[in-house]
């Protein structure tokens, strides 16, 4: 039933957080779309070039899962809309191989704020459309 009304809300108006951001530090490309009665985000494309960037999820606590590639990697999941922003879900941080309490907001120039919490302790990131 939530995802016939999720659907629903969809068809109606897609929400504008939908589609390819580019992180802070500029590194990479997470497109956010649709995912069961939520929302997700997955990387599409690695920008930063050098011989130590890596490719894989090196940084993952579990050791099976270091060799999955960073492209095509679920790094946002479980977002339920609540308000003006996205809430309820989790953000994995590949570098440091942990994930966080989450929510996302679209802001007034329409940048997105990605912020992240451990306990009270909060983090944010302003992620830039592609083609802005």
């Amino acid at each position: 039933m939530l995802g016939i009304a999720f659907a629903l809300a969809i068809s109606a108006g897609e929400p504008k957080i939908l589609g390819q951001w580019i992180t802070q530090d500029r590194t990479a490309v997470v497109k956010i779309a649709p995912c069961g009665t939520g929302l997700c985000g997955t990387v599409t494309r690695i920008l930063a070039k050098g011989a130590n960037v890596p490719t894989t999820d090196v940084n993952n606590p579990d050791r099976q899962l270091r060799s999955r590639p960073l492209v095509g990697l679920r790094i946002l999941s479980g977002f339920r809309q609540r308000g003006s922003g996205w809430h309820d879900g989790t953000a994995y941080d590949p570098k440091s191989g942990k994930a966080y309490k989450a929510s996302l907001r679209l802001n007034p120039g329409g940048t997105l704020t990605v912020t992240g919490c451990v306990f009270f302790i909060c983090r944010s990131q302003r992620w830039t459309r592609v083609g802005d």
